[in-house]
């Protein structure tokens, strides 16, 4: 089983590449002109997609990778440097929110796009909860339980959306950038890491 400080680091992970709290604005975007029944009804039907999503990658990810012969330890670096691409993103460019809302306001407004994909079910999500559960690091238990710290972060967030009003009104847009770009500062000393395990592992195969 993890202890206390590996299931919290796994926790701040997800939250950082997940990022509940700039899923608001994006959300609040996207359902502008919805009533409040309905903008519950996406809600649900976003986090439901984004929890299969993240559970697929989860379960199958590292077996499809393997079915292609891929090493762990270029996974190791692969994964880690798209993090800290994805990392620098919420650093330098624009934030998740603001990125996220012009896509709101350039495509179809769904449950799927851009909330469910890419805003939570984000690419670097989806490669986190691979690294994460890496099933030649990890014992079943400990994949469980990054598993349920998943759920849980979905489950966060599906409150946030639904109390989404007085979270941005808490917050509002500026307070959500600056918390996306400081999750982006932890996210991207948790790349290197990651990068940094690969390429051990790598040079102690030789």
């Amino acid at each position: 089983m993890p202890n206390f400080d590996e299931i919290l680091t796994s926790f701040i992970l997800l939250w950082a590449v997940i990022d509940p709290i700039g899923t608001v604005p994006v959300f609040l975007a996207v359902t502008r002109q919805h009533p409040d029944w309905e903008k519950n009804h996406v809600a649900i039907i976003s986090i439901l997609v984004a929890a299969g999503i993240l559970s697929f990658f989860l379960v199958a990810g590292q077996l499809l990778l393997e079915a292609m012969h891929i090493p762990l330890a270029a996974f190791q670096v692969s994964g880690g440097i798209i993090l800290f691409l994805f990392s620098l993103t919420m650093i330098f460019g624009q934030s998740k929110p603001e990125e996220e809302m012009q896509m709101a306001r350039s495509k179809k407004e769904t449950a799927i796009f851009p909330l469910a994909v890419p805003s939570i079910a984000s690419p670097g999500a989806i490669m986190a909860i691979m690294l994460l559960t890496d099933n030649h690091r990890f014992s079943i238990a400990h994949q469980v339980v990054t598993g349920s710290v998943m759920l849980f972060i979905l489950g966060i967030t599906m409150v946030f959306l639904l109390f989404e009003r007085f979270i941005n009104k808490v917050l509002g847009d500026t307070g959500a950038s600056i918390i996306s770009r400081v999750m982006g500062l932890i996210l991207s000393a948790v790349a290197a890491n990651s990068v940094l395990i690969g390429v051990t592992a790598y040079i102690h195969q030789k």
